[in-house]
């Protein structure tokens, strides 16, 4: 509905008057306190006590409610990893899979005919050891692409592990002409295990060297989610609205009353992780994130679909891929209609009269940086922040666009000032205005910890969001997954694609059924000829944001 053009003077004043107000409260260093009510406190909220909390390992799990300790049990039971095998000691490479002696073969089509657009391709995996004998479990980590570079066409496959050796991979044929099939061993089932230890055992194979603070005291300690128990009293930062864990080591002649007024990451080394000869597991070109050739050709040519051709379903698993690639850009295949923003007019249309916020890493810190690139009128402010953990925020007057940027709370991995991190579901209980959307991602610095720390922080923001879309039912609520990114030894370690994957599932399983939209960075990621990177590339990261800007102004009647 238009607006009268007094009302849009009004408005106008209004949204100005409110922008001096913030400018004054930025000079006296008060951008905490605008935008959160006095209630509202810097992350960390400091218990005195110097007594160790009472854990039964290494990490702090309380006591759930009845229904999400049922929640919790389940996700467990459907994210649960096929048995992997126990390693030798020292370990020998020879009975570990090896892509040399492993293939992957297309088989028949229905009935021996061609294959037509609509249908499932299906592909059997074998894998062998290094000696050439098949092995005789599951547990490899194994991803799976069809592509054509040509027609700039992608989508990602289906895994299904038969756990005995054997593997195969479903895909839908949604494009005319040939489809290369392309199989990768992302880790074989003995890093597996190596990598369930690590999270066990090694929670806190990152930890973070704080800053504390009392008055104009400060002294260096170390603080974590996980905190191993020692000599050394511990002081407990659990933050009291949310229920999110966080201890610190108390240095002598400092009281738990202190503030965490500076957090970085520290790691260590990884020769002090491995077992014997476990680095052989993560070798690039021999078994970390290699290509498994095939037994026979690697496509298949797709001609168009028969009229009045069914829908061709696996006999293997159910499967339906989030969208695909064709020339080049992202095509839903859940029913949204996306659309292609190109250039500022179209975007600012899109978010004129807006409030945008972002929460999240710096895979969502990437989409910030978009829109300011993207949008001339999108003016940022100078908040004094660090160009790293922000926050940022922007403002176009002309078209009352407002853009913000938050980290979400611990664990992250690089440095910044805590008063200035605050955790997503207290940000959250903030809002309730009309017009505003909600985008956040949470994923990557959680990698290195057991998942149930991932899943009761996903719970609580969950329990957040039900909240808002009470108070706000139109809010716009945009929830990015994990994707896929380059591995080396080190990366594998803290950062392997298995840890997101394993995660992203549990992300999927948490917001079910409510009224949000999930933008799926894991197959747009893998379904693009690029190489995977943590931070993708910006065609992938485009199609992203059209995705994004399809969710905010969805076209009517799509």
């Amino acid at each position: 509905m238009k607006e009268s053009s007094f009302k849009g003077r009004t408005c106008l004043t209004i949204f100005l008057l409110l922008l001096m107000a913030f400018l004054i409260f930025l000079q006296l260093n008060k951008w905490d306190t605008l935008f959160q009510p006095k209630m509202s406190s810097p992350i960390i909220y400091p218990k005195a006590t110097t007594k160790p909390p009472k854990v039964s390992s290494i990490c702090n799990f309380p006591p759930l409610s009845p229904k999400d300790a049922l929640e919790e049990r389940l996700i467990l039971e459907s994210v649960a990893w096929p048995e992997t095998p126990a390693l030798p000691s020292p370990l020998s490479l020879e009975l570990t899979s090896h892509l040399a002696h492993s293939s992957f073969t297309i088989l028949p089509s229905r009935g021996g005919g061609q294959w037509h657009v609509g249908d499932q391709l299906e592909v059997s995996i074998a894998i062998s050891d290094f000696k050439g004998q098949p092995k005789k479990s599951g547990g490899d980590f194994l991803v799976a692409r069809l592509h054509n570079l040509t027609l700039g066409a992608g989508v990602a496959g289906k895994v299904v592990d038969h756990l005995n050796g054997r593997y195969s991979a479903v895909f839908p044929l949604l494009w005319e002409g040939a489809a290369q099939v392309e199989v990768t061993l992302v880790h074989p089932s003995e890093a597996i295990t190596v990598l369930n230890r690590f999270n066990r055992e090694q929670p806190d194979r990152i930890f973070f060297i704080s800053v504390l603070s009392l008055g104009s005291q400060s002294q260096t300690t170390v603080c974590n989610i996980c905190l191993r128990q020692t000599k050394q009293p511990i002081c407990d930062f659990t933050e009291p609205r949310t229920g999110d864990p966080y201890f610190c080591y108390n240095p002598k002649n400092m009281s738990c009353d202190a503030r965490i007024a500076r957090s970085s990451a520290g790691y260590k080394q990884t020769p002090g992780l491995l077992k014997a000869k476990e680095n052989k597991l993560f070798q690039g070109r021999v078994n970390l994130k290699v290509r498994i050739p095939a037994s026979g050709p690697a496509s298949v040519t797709v001609l168009p679909k028969k009229e009045g051709q069914p829908e061709v379903e696996s006999s293997i698993v159910n499967f339906q891929a989030s969208g695909y690639y064709y020339q080049g850009l992202w095509r839903a295949l859940d029913g949204t209609k996306v659309r292609q923003f190109t250039g500022a007019s179209a975007i600012t249309q899109c978010l004129k009269g807006k409030v945008v916020h972002m929460y999240g890493d710096s895979t969502i810190r990437q989409w910030f940086e978009f829109l300011n690139a993207a949008l001339p009128d999108l003016k940022e402010f100078n908040l004094g922040s660090s160009r790293i953990s922000g926050p940022f925020m922007a403002l176009d007057y002309k078209n009352t666009i407002m853009v913000t940027f938050r980290l979400h709370g611990p664990p992250l991995r690089f440095g910044g000032l805590m008063e200035k991190i605050h955790y997503i579901a207290n940000e959250l209980e903030e809002l309730g205005d009309p017009n505003t959307v909600v985008v956040f991602g949470i994923w990557a610095h959680f990698g290195s910890f057991p998942i149930e720390v991932y899943i009761r922080r996903l719970q609580r923001i969950r329990s957040a969001v039900v909240r808002l879309l009470d108070r706000a039912p139109k809010t716009v609520i945009i929830i990015r997954t994990g994707n896929p990114k380059g591995l080396s030894l080190n990366a594998a370690i803290t950062d392997s694609d298995w840890f997101s994957m394993q995660n992203d599932k549990v992300l999927r399983a948490i917001f079910k059924g409510l009224n949000v939209h999930l933008i799926d960075a894991w197959e747009m990621v893998l379904a693009h000829h690029l190489p995977n990177n943590l931070h993708p590339q910006p065609p992938i990261i485009k199609n992203i944001m059209d995705v994004l800007f399809s969710y905010t102004c969805p076209q009517k009647g799509g």
